[in-house]
């Protein structure tokens, strides 16, 4: 009896494993598969098994403990910070605003002049290239920070 029980357990954990295969094409690419229909001409691996255990169980993330030494500050001194971090957020969100709304204008000036040298549209686009490049990054910034404004609590 106790030699069938070996013979059934060591029979369902080969059954348990996977076999892979390494395939190597006429171009050299490796590619590896379990798929049996797929393995013409490929070399079998012979693969550990596999660590089933369960790893150790972690607390959730509000009953971590915090090291010692973690720096850390008060709720309302961080509402300070997150105060003037705003306020610094804003004030740069009103310069590249303005800086937006002048590139804006100096685009649409541009738009508007034909040189005499410009028989073709490609040199008028090519002129305008730096002046569109402007409006784009202003236009980036602006998102940038109203992200960074949304971020804040």
């Amino acid at each position: 009896m106790k030699i069938w029980l070996a013979f059934f357990l060591a029979g369902t954990t080969a059954a348990a494993q996977a076999e892979m295969w390494k395939c190597t094409d006429a171009d050299g690419n490796t590619r590896y598969t379990n798929v049996r229909a797929e393995i013409k001409g490929c070399k079998p691996l012979n693969l550990e098994p596999l660590n089933t255990a369960p790893g150790p169980a972690q607390a959730p993330r509000a009953q971590q403990q915090k090291p010692a030494n973690f720096p850390s500050v008060d709720s309302e001194t961080q509402k300070q910070r997150d105060a003037g971090r705003r306020k610094i957020l804003e004030q740069e969100m009103a310069q590249e605003q303005q800086q937006l709304d002048a590139a804006k204008k100096k685009l649409a000036e541009q738009q508007d002049v034909r040189l005499g040298n410009e028989k073709n549209y490609a040199r008028v686009e090519e002129r305008l290239k730096p002046f569109e490049a402007a409006v784009k990054l202003h236009e980036s910034n602006i998102e940038s920070l109203k992200r960074e404004l949304a971020n804040i609590k």
